[in-house]
């Protein structure tokens, strides 16, 4: 990541303190899970509805959405070497999450102040890679940058090529973990809410993920929250959690305010 040309002081640390992700979508070791104890488990299981039976089905060549897939590839290349590129680098690595959402909640979530939360994400990235996998297997849609050729904001290394675009992965994680912050924070849901949005945009800036699969994403997310609302142990743990992030947001310190003025910045630049 570059946070020089985000003009920010100093490059993030990635939250759960352990040595930068490869850039893959699989999913297949989640970042905050792999961080924590072994054999991290989800919260619905079998009780996961069918996601593959709710998103719209990927995008085929000659449709409309295929081509606007293209057409937004070929126009977020222009950001290349910006700040919002710039960001989006960042956002790249999913162990950036609660770094990423600091300045939106108003504090930095970490194991030491939201054990609870970590928990929480932990179990909920499992849930998420439930709810790709089964999709990203079935169509097995190509990256844009292996149908039109352009730079992206992270190595294109084979195993990001073997990994399938629709849906997004990454864009599942951040938009599930915007809609659980929001609901834990309902006074800051608004900035919380666009950072994940931008957090998604980000992968459609970087050229791995089409845009279609962004929205399916932020789709699946959906899907995924509201099913953790059946849960009881997920909204036990959501009563602890609310109780962690309102003491860690009195405790602070708050984000420097230099640095979120820049990420907001950043974000304000239409990627489309």
């Amino acid at each position: 990541m570059d946070w020089k040309r985000l003009g920010l002081a100093a490059a993030a640390v990635a939250t759960m303190g352990a040595a930068p992700a490869p850039q893959s979508e699989t999913m297949a070791e989640p970042p905050i899970a792999r961080a924590g104890a072994p054999g991290v488990t989800g919260y619905l299981g079998a009780a996961m509805p069918d996601t593959y039976k709710i998103l719209p089905p990927a995008p085929v060549a000659g449709t409309v959405r295929y081509e606007t897939d293209r057409t937004a590839y070929k126009a977020t290349r222009a950001l290349e070497n910006t700040p919002r590129w710039a960001l989006a680098q960042d956002d790249a690595d999913q162990r950036n999450i609660l770094h990423g959402m600091a300045c939106a909640l108003g504090v930095e979530l970490s194991p030491a102040n939201a054990p609870t939360v970590v928990k929480m994400l932990g179990r909920l990235q499992m849930d998420d890679k439930q709810a790709v996998d089964r999709s990203k297997d079935i169509y097995k849609r190509k990256r844009p940058f292996l149908i039109d050729e352009g730079p992206t904001c992270v190595e294109k290394t084979a195993s990001l090529a073997a990994s399938p675009d629709y849906p997004s992965g990454h864009n599942t994680w951040g938009w599930s973990v915007a809609l659980i912050l929001a609901e834990l924070a309902p006074d800051r849901a608004t900035e919380i809410l666009a950072r994940g949005r931008a957090f998604g945009e980000g992968r459609v800036i970087c050229g791995v993920h089409n845009l279609s699969a962004a929205e399916a994403g932020r789709t699946n997310a959906s899907i995924v929250v509201a099913a953790l609302h059946a849960n009881a142990e997920f909204l036990k743990d959501m009563t602890v959690a609310r109780k962690e992030i309102d003491a860690a947001r009195k405790a602070g310190p708050a984000p420097a305010a230099g640095f979120c003025a820049k990420e907001t910045e950043a974000m304000t630049v239409s990627p489309y």
